[in-house]
C-alpha cells in the first residue's frame, strides 16, 4: 500500500503544471533616463520585448533616443537595433546584429556595435556605412 501511495504521488507530481517563470518577457517595454543633476530626460529606451538576465536586459527591437539633456528636450540622434543587450548600471548598450544610427546630419549602419550613453560614443565593427548629410569642406586636406 505504501509503494501504491508513493508511486502516487510520483505520478501526480510529475503531472502538474509547471511553474511560471518569474523571468517571463516583458512587452512593449520604455526605459526613460533623466540627467543627474537637473533631472531632464537624457535617453529614453524602448523594446518590443525584453527579459531579464541578473545585471543586463535582452531587447528585442531595441529603440534608443538620445535627448539633449536639456529644458529643450530635443531629440540628438536616435539607435536602432533588432536584438541588443542594455546593461542600466552602465547606460551601455550591445549587440551582433544590425544597427542604424541616425542623427540630422549623419546616418551610419553596421553589425557588432557597442553604444556607451557616458561618452556620447557608437562604435561599430562589421559592414559599416556612413551617410553624410552636411557639407564636408576640406576634408581631405
Amino acid at each position: 500500500m505504501l509503494v501504491g501511495l508513493f508511486g502516487a504521488a510520483l505520478l501526480a507530481r510529475a503531472q502538474a503544471p509547471a511553474p511560471t517563470s518569474s523571468r517571463a518577457p516583458a512587452t512593449n517595454w520604455v526605459l526613460p533616463i533623466f540627467t543627474d543633476k537637473e533631472g531632464f530626460r537624457s535617453m529614453t529606451l524602448r523594446g518590443s520585448e525584453v527579459r531579464p538576465g541578473g545585471t543586463s536586459i535582452a531587447v528585442t527591437d531595441l529603440n534608443i533616443t538620445i535627448f539633449s539633456g536639456d529644458a529643450h528636450a530635443q531629440v540628438d540622434s536616435i539607435l536602432l537595433s533588432p536584438a541588443a543587450v542594455f546593461l542600466p548600471k552602465e547606460n551601455r548598450a550591445s549587440g551582433d546584429k544590425a544597427v542604424r544610427f541616425i542623427r540630422d546630419d549623419i546616418e551610419v549602419t553596421g553589425v557588432g556595435w557597442t553604444y556607451d550613453h557616458a561618452a556620447k560614443k557608437v562604435s561599430l565593427q562589421h559592414n559599416v556605412r556612413v551617410t553624410f548629410r552636411a557639407q564636408l569642406n576640406d576634408i581631405l586636406k
